[in-house]
């Protein structure tokens, strides 16, 4: 059981849909820098969308944040612009989960698929791999399967009740989203989600 609730939080990184060459991406500007969460941003070889980095210090411990992650559907109050989520598989240290999000006009919903894998280092570092499954689940009609996702969560724990989080990703949204769309994106995504789950973890 435990093992299951552990691949659920996974899909609480979900969202954002990740880092398609976030580990190639290296430039990285700050965008915005508020609330005690910064987000950075990087050019990726052969992408038209930026990879997105956001960072900041949690006042809870690593279990509790992973709490919150593991509550699959609840995890979706405080992810930007999730519609819904859910767990589809957990096999030991990896899960597969699907997401559907909330686009602005006139673009179509997207919706993705993920393979996330967890581990744990030896100083207590939580780290939940992601990485976009397109073709593991039949499109959905009204949706815009995106077509690539790689990115990371990593909790890093920094005292009994403190755990810096970094939250990096990158993403082919597939289809077409205006640039101004995808610029907007790219700093919302990372900054709410980690604004909301900071304040949900620190109550």
């Amino acid at each position: 059981m435990a093992s299951l609730h552990r691949m659920a939080v996974a899909t609480t990184l979900a969202l954002p849909l990740l880092l398609a060459g976030a580990a190639q991406a290296e430039d990285w500007q700050t965008a915005k820098d508020a609330d005690g969460i910064k987000v950075s941003l990087s050019d990726v070889p052969g992408s038209a969308y930026k990879a997105y980095r956001g960072e900041t210090l949690i006042q809870a411990s690593v279990a509790k944040i992973r709490a919150l992650q593991e509550d699959v559907v609840g995890a979706c109050t405080w992810i930007h612009e999730c519609k819904q989520q859910k767990l589809l598989k957990t096999t030991g240290d990896e899960a597969w989960t699907y997401t559907q999000f909330n686009t602005p006009w006139p673009v179509t919903p997207r919706d993705s698929v993920l393979h996330v894998t967890n581990s744990i280092g030896t100083d207590g570092t939580v780290t939940r791999n992601l990485e976009g499954v397109p073709t593991y689940l039949p499109e959905e009609k009204g949706f815009v399967r995106v077509t690539e996702v790689k990115g990371f969560w990593k909790l890093t724990p920094k005292g009994p009740d403190s755990t810096q989080v970094t939250y990096q990703v990158h993403t082919e949204p597939g289809g077409s989203v205006p640039s101004f769309v995808a610029n907007k994106f790219v700093v919302d995504a990372p900054f709410n989600t980690l604004k909301a789950l900071k304040q949900r973890a620190e109550q």
